[in-house]
């Protein structure tokens, strides 16, 4: 049986080879004897998702896909683009949507991570974001074209269904503003609906066309943190930053960041296990027990889960679960039992 191949997003500049931040993993899929094929991120974003994969051998058979973040109304006219060339991502839009969304795996995990209740965002089509997006606009998860924020009552009533007090992180479906944590991420208490509001709003207003879905208000837990620095803010529940080539500010040099370990998951069972890309230099090494059972409810192939453990020692949390695919490896980790065990299914 032929071994799955990988896709790669090609070099912007250079399409005959991978982009840069890639590179090191399509070397060292070569060394293990696995091939790729390179796809252009900038045209499945735009909605040409036929040209996008044109590069991609005809009746290649089983893929999956190692790149940056796609709206899950793109990844599914990727797949479909790829079927027509009689390939096969392994990891369905369905799939996709359900580990790369917080709505769609916030129900099996729910009561080990921390409670969040969401507002779906109309897309608007059209202007710049209509443009760069193409017609990915309009499903969860796609582009919003710069959507307006949630109405009072909209706020109000998700405030009153998270419990109507206590601190919060605002994010959308995918992923937080954690650079910009006091301005439009963190809210300090939920009884303040006019501070809801107004870090609501800028966490609308800077995410503009890239917002995810909708928005979510996240209930504040407090992990354990590195020790180097002077904090920015508080314990984090909020998303990681997305992989992409744009992901907001940089937070301050020496901010203290929550200390989180990846696990990366393939068919239910743990693969690989190390730290988060914003933490690479301080491992840890997480209690699966409670984790295992729920990862394999979810019924996602590949997977990731962000773990972090709770500041007072209490047990480890689900800070984001993410689809493999589109998950960012830290630098210096050995990806090889990875990247053998995608090509062996």
């Amino acid at each position: 049986m032929p071994v799955p191949a990988l896709l790669f997003p090609a070099d912007p500049l250079n399409p005959r080879r991978p982009d840069p931040h890639y590179t090191w993993e399509a070397r060292l899929l070569r060394e293990l004897g696995g091939e790729y094929h390179l796809v252009d991120h900038d045209a499945l974003l735009a909605g040409r998702a036929e040209e996008a994969v044109r590069r991609v051998p005809s009746d290649c058979g089983a893929l999956w896909y190692r790149g940056w973040m796609l709206p899950s109304s793109d990844y599914a006219a990727f797949a479909r683009a790829l079927a027509g060339r009689g390939a096969t991502l392994l990891t369905s839009a369905a799939g996709y949507a359900s580990a790369h969304e917080l709505p769609g795996w916030y129900g099996v995990f729910e009561g080990a991570t921390p409670s969040s209740v969401w507002i779906p965002v109309p897309a608007r089509v059209g202007g710049a974001a209509g443009e760069a997006f193409g017609a990915a606009g309009g499903a969860a998860g796609g582009a919003t074209g710069g959507a307006a924020a949630p109405c009072q009552g909209e706020l109000a009533d998700a405030v009153a269904r998270l419990g109507g007090r206590g601190p919060a992180v605002v994010k959308d479906y995918v992923k937080s503003r954690k650079e910009a944590w006091h301005e439009a991420c963190y809210v300090p208490e939920l009884a303040d609906l006019a501070a809801v509001g107004r870090v609501v709003e800028r966490f609308v207003e800077l995410q503009g066309e890239y917002l995810a879905g909708g928005v979510v208000l996240r209930r504040y837990e407090e992990f354990a943190r590195t020790t180097a620095g002077r904090p920015e803010g508080g314990g984090s529940a909020g998303g990681r930053p997305a992989v992409g080539r744009s992901t907001g500010g940089r937070p301050a040099a020496r901010a203290r960041r929550t200390v989180e370990a990846r696990v990366w998951w393939l068919d239910g069972e743990p693969v690989l296990v190390g730290p988060h890309p914003d933490t690479p230099d301080h491992p840890a090494e997480p209690d699966l027990t409670e984790v295992r059972p729920l990862v394999r409810a979810l019924g996602c192939r590949f997977v990731t889960t962000d773990l972090a453990d709770r500041a007072d020692g209490s047990g480890w949390r689900v800070v984001e679960v993410g689809d493999g695919q589109v998950s960012d490896l830290p630098r210096g980790v050995d990806a090889s039992g990875l990247l053998s065990s995608l090509i062996a299914t």
